[in-house]
């Protein structure tokens, strides 16, 4: 691994790093670069496919908002040949949750070069396209997020009436994990240098086409601002956790919490982890005959609906805990304001330190659903044998 301070020109750190974007693409590095996109309205961002460099010119690869996760766009882009390799400007979950999905054989990284961001976090794309078209204040929620990088301090913007989503205020995980290439902005000022770190599978091919000269090791500061953090981040995240283990302590109190839940699968169809093709959900299991609904109320004296709410979050929650990433795009999916991602990472936060995984740490880490230990349930029961 290698790094370089890449020079920001006239205080504009986007147009610092839409060059470097392009240089990959005219360098051949990449053959086409995957990367959020200005929407003409001013209003928001969505992920662009781009060959032609001309078309970098409002490219974001820091975007505050995420309306789709990227790792569902990739997983249609390299699942088969593409046949030239593409650039992936990832946040860091998008960039975990890329990772798992190749061990699941729904990605191939081979075809990709993963371009990872340090990330301060997003908004919610409803509030960001309002704060931005009632007061014209995108770029400055923008730049609030780049004066912030340089010591960790990310709180909200309250004063613009908008805060990060709250699977982003206890993201404890805000820089990219082994990535091929990463955009470094913690512990530096944006208006000033960005830091580039060049991973050990393209640094060779990175210094032979004269991309940045690679001089350094990763800067020290950038990690303590990083671990600072990280402190912040999990101090929150426990709170948050800690408020929701009160609230469903028994079976009856997190059925009373879902209990407004439509059972839309807006939460599977955006969760990136989801990716069966066929879901039990959707099959003619869940597809009840009229006089079954009339039995269960006759046996129960009466019956909330739609049924099967609960058991499709819980079913949900067995099949991907393990590998739930906590990007919280189920909960900006759920039309009814649910903490769905909020029951999945308090979950998942045991089950994940249980098998000590940490889901998109490592490609070559085998997931636990996909292996068995024999001593697995003494772990779990305390038996001794």
């Amino acid at each position: 691994m290698k790094a370089a301070i890449l020079s920001v020109e006239n205080g504009d750190p986007l147009a610092a790093l839409r060059g470097f974007l392009r240089r990959l693409l005219e360098t051949r590095m990449v053959g086409m670069i995957l990367v959020p996109k200005a929407l003409p309205s001013g209003a928001g961002f969505v992920q662009t496919l781009i060959r032609d460099p001309a078309m970098l010119d409002d490219v974001h690869p820091v975007a505050p908002t995420m309306p789709v996760q990227s790792a569902r766009i990739l997983s249609g882009l390299t699942v088969g040949d593409p046949g030239e390799r593409i650039g992936a400007v990832l946040k860091p979950c998008e960039l975990r949750a890329a990772v798992e999905l190749t061990k699941f054989l729904q990605v191939k990284l081979d075809h990709l070069v993963t371009i990872g961001v340090d990330c301060p976090g997003t908004y919610e794309v409803e509030d960001y396209a309002r704060v931005a078209g009632e007061k014209g204040a995108g770029d400055s929620l923008w730049e609030g997020m780049v004066r912030g990088v340089k010591t960790g301090r990310l709180d909200g913007q309250e004063e613009e009436g908008i805060a990060l989503r709250l699977a982003c205020r206890i993201c404890e995980n805000p820089v990219p994990v082994n990535a091929d290439i990463t955009f470094g902005f913690f512990g530096h000022d944006p208006s000033r240098e960005i830091e580039v770190i060049v991973g050990e599978r393209v640094v060779g091919e990175f210094e032979e086409r004269g991309i940045i000269g690679l001089s350094s090791e990763e800067s020290s500061e950038r990690g303590q601002v990083i671990s600072q953090l990280k402190e912040e981040r999990i101090r929150k995240r426990d709170e948050v956790f800690g408020r929701f283990r009160q609230q469903t302590t028994d079976l009856q109190a997190l059925m009373s919490t879902f209990s407004t839940c439509v059972r839309c699968h807006n939460c599977m169809v955006a969760c990136p982890i989801c990716y069966c093709k066929e879901c039990v959900f959707r099959t003619p299991t869940f597809e009840h005959q009229s006089n079954q609904f009339v039995r269960w109320a006759d046996r129960k004296g009466g019956i909330q609906m739609p049924t099967d709410t609960l058991i499709f979050h819980l079913t949900r929650l067995a099949h991907m805990a393990t590998s739930c990433i906590g990007c919280g795009l189920c909960d900006s999916a759920c039309p009814s304001g649910l903490p769905v991602m909020t029951l999945f990472r308090t979950v998942a936060q045991g089950v994940q330190s249980l098998f000590d995984y940490l889901p998109g740490r490592d490609p070559e880490e085998t997931p636990p659903v996909a292996t068995f230990r024999e001593d697995e349930l003494q772990v779990e029961t305390g038996a001794k044998d």
